[in-house]
Parts: C-alpha cells; sequence; structure tokens
C-alpha cells in the first residue's frame, strides 16, 4: 500500500463519507491499477452524494476500461444530468465528450 493511500485512509477514518477523501483514494487505486477497489470508492461516493459530480467522469472512464461500455453510458448521462443542476458546465461538457465518445 502506497504512503499516499495510508494517508487519506486514515483520514477517512474521522470521516468515512467525505466525498473528496474518496475520490482522492479512488484515484489512487487507478494509478496503481486497482480498478476494483478504486470502483468501489467512486461508487461509495455516488452513495453518499450524488450530486458530487467529479465522481461521474473518472467513474465511467473506468467502467469503459473494465469493459462495461453500457453501464459508463448511463453514469456519464447522470452526471450530466448532475452537472447541468449545478450549473457546472465545464464537467457537463467533459462529461458530455466523454459519452459522445463513446457512444458514436
Amino acid at each position: 500500500m502506497s504512503d499516499r493511500i495510508q494517508k487519506i485512509t486514515e483520514f477517512l477514518k474521522a470521516n468515512p463519507a467525505d466525498c473528496f477523501l474518496n475520490h482522492a483514494l479512488a484515484l489512487e487505486y487507478v494509478k496503481m491499477g486497482d480498478e476494483a477497489k478504486a470502483r468501489q470508492h467512486f461508487e461509495l461516493n455516488l452513495a453518499n452524494d450524488i450530486a458530487y459530480v467529479a465522481t461521474y467522469y473518472h467513474l465511467g472512464k473506468l467502467l469503459e476500461r473494465v469493459g462495461e461500455p453500457a453501464t459508463a453510458l448511463l453514469i456519464y448521462e447522470q452526471g450530466m444530468a448532475q452537472a447541468k443542476a449545478a450549473k457546472d458546465m465545464h464537467s457537463y461538457n467533459e462529461l458530455q465528450g466523454a459519452y459522445e465518445d463513446l457512444a458514436y
């Protein structure tokens, strides 16, 4: 386990539902190639706060990598809806681009 993962895990003990920390931990697992653990933390974020827009793009890309394109498209769609509701057009455009790249 990397030092970064250990530190983030320690911070999460105090607040396991912290979306920023779960997202950071998921990204560390992505870097290590542990898609299963990364997915767990991305999905935990969505369970804790569906409005945490950053999770949708990275979870969608992970789903693409593991051969689940239909699920990735659904995640992108959900993320676009959340980004639009938050008036976060940068994230919306990023999600839309990922969706279109996969769908077409």
